[in-house]
């Protein structure tokens, strides 16, 4: 199960370029259900997603470069190509009544900034073990609007968009 909230950002954090950094290409077979196939650096697979907009069932199933770049070519839409920056965030904060993690909680923010007709787009991704931490969790204040909800900022949507 898949449980994530998307975020605008007010501003990027300090010193980005030294976080770890993943270069993310993926393309989708199927918006209604999600097929998608993606390369992450030199991993390879294919994801079903299932229905839903912060809680989802996902599954993954590993590819090979060539079976990637085959299933690549058949997808429908624009291929979405990112750079992804994995951020720890220590202690977050949460609701007031949601049970106090321990001292050593940290989560993972994952920042895409996005490259091709999305180049002007940076997003937030936050993932959680529950639904009832996603809902409690109380964003940084460099995080703007939760767009956890617009269909418009998920990368389904996004690859179907047509641009002239």
């Amino acid at each position: 199960m898949e449980i994530e909230r998307k975020f605008l950002l007010r501003r990027l954090p300090d010193n980005l370029e030294s976080y770890p950094c993943l270069q993310i290409e993926q393309a989708y077979l199927c918006v209604d259900p999600v097929v998608r196939v993606r390369k992450e650096d030199d991993h390879y697979y294919m994801t079903y997603k299932g229905k839903g907009m912060m809680t989802r069932e996902e599954f993954n199933l590993e590819l090979t470069e060539d079976a990637y770049y085959h299933l690549r070519a058949k997808a429908d839409g624009n291929v979405i190509s990112k750079k992804r920056y994995l951020i720890p965030l220590k202690n977050p904060g949460f609701k007031e009544g949601f049970p106090k993690p321990p001292a050593d909680y940290t989560l993972t923010i994952e920042i895409d900034v996005f490259d091709g007709y999305f180049q002007d787009l940076i997003l937030a991704e936050v993932e959680f073990g529950s639904k009832d931490a996603a809902e409690a969790f109380v964003p940084p204040d460099w995080f703007f609007e939760d767009v956890t909800y617009c269909k418009e900022y998920h990368n389904s949507y996004m690859a179907m968009m047509q641009f002239n």
